[in-house]
């Protein structure tokens, strides 16, 4: 396992990190084999574990809670809100009235006093800079959070932030948690850059493109993934951005058969590749899933591998731009770009 630093913080994390979204009901991962992954995933070196209070409605933090407990102050671990939990309107956003409350049922969940990163979950237009900022900074001092970043934001955002925190005197986000992956390189344009400028870590979501670059999607074969049972318009070959991926796919398994790798590892070793990159968020099912990506630990793609990628889906590109989070709400709603 490689260990890098969580941009300017001196903590020391995993090129790879156990993301636990399929904790629970979204992955029908029980409590045994949630404990089974965490063992194997830190028996392994890993030491970054990241989940999020609306993964499962809390489920995924109680199974993450249990399967560390005795051994916390080993674990760098990570969670996240904003997203909605329940039909309140006000239990979601980055409100102070929202994240205090959000983090004391987070703590709860987890079974632990503080978490060493506590991170916005999505940028929340009605929400200050100012509001949120304030809030984390207090919860920081009151030390139930270490360090608090942000996820998927966009990176006009992300500058406004630091801005925001020098303007303020407030604590400062210090990583950023984007989407990334061989066939989603949009990041590249604007956040990679912006990340690198500000210092921040970054922790990388979906590296394996929801299971597309897992070895399992390939032509001709029917399609299975836990995934694509409930998301399946995002792998309906008769949409063309879907052709478009499945093309890409079989040409990137060229590019891995001939550099002797599996599509698992060329896909982590493609991220981790990127200067800007702390960690990749692996997020296995079962244990099979886990070793399957634990074999891409220490993988490092050559300049002609890399160069070989680069001639399948160009730096920058993303292949499926409408799945996109990070796109600035004027351009998903009329209403904001008319007068």
């Amino acid at each position: 396992m490689q260990y890098r630093t969580l941009g300017r913080t001196g903590v020391q994390v995993s090129s790879l990190a156990l993301g636990a979204m399929n904790f629970g009901a979204i992955g029908r991962t029980t409590q045994d084999e949630a404990t089974a992954i965490v063992d194997a995933a830190l028996e392994a070196g890993i030491n970054l574990v990241d989940t999020a209070d609306m993964y499962s409605d809390g489920e995924s933090e109680e199974m993450v809670g249990k399967a560390i407990a005795g051994r916390r102050d080993d674990i760098v671990l990570a969670t996240k809100a904003t997203m909605p939990m329940g039909g309140e309107r006000n239990h979601r956003g980055s409100s102070r009235r929202w994240l205090v409350t959000a983090l004391d049922d987070s703590l709860r969940r987890l079974g632990v006093d503080h978490v060493d990163l506590y991170q916005i979950h999505r940028w929340d237009p009605d929400t200050s800079d100012e509001e949120t900022l304030s809030a984390l900074t207090d919860l920081q001092r009151a030390g139930k959070i270490r360090y608090f970043g942000s996820s998927t934001f966009p990176a006009y955002r992300i500058v406004q932030a630091q801005w925001a925190s020098r303007e303020h005197r407030l604590g400062r986000y210090v990583t950023e948690q984007p989407s990334y992956s061989v066939l989603q390189r949009g990041i590249e344009n604007h956040v990679l850059p912006v990340t690198e400028q500000y210092g921040l870590g970054v922790l990388v979501w979906s590296p394996l493109a929801s299971g597309w670059l897992s070895g399992a999607v390939r032509a001709g074969r029917e399609i299975t993934t836990n995934r694509s049972t409930f998301m399946p318009q995002r792998f309906d070959t008769t949409v063309p951005a879907n052709r478009a991926r499945l093309d890409a796919v079989e040409q990137l398994a060229r590019v891995a058969d001939e550099a002797g790798l599996t599509m698992v590892q060329l896909a982590l070793g493609f991220v981790t590749a990127h200067p800007a990159v702390t960690s990749a968020l692996i997020g296995p099912r079962t244990l099979d899933h886990l070793h399957s990506q634990l074999a891409a630990a220490d993988t490092v793609l050559s300049a002609d591998v890399l160069d070989a990628i680069d001639a399948v889906v160009a730096p920058g590109t993303d292949l499926a731009a409408h799945e996109k989070f990070d796109t600035p709400p004027a351009l998903l709603d009329p209403a904001l770009r008319r007068r």
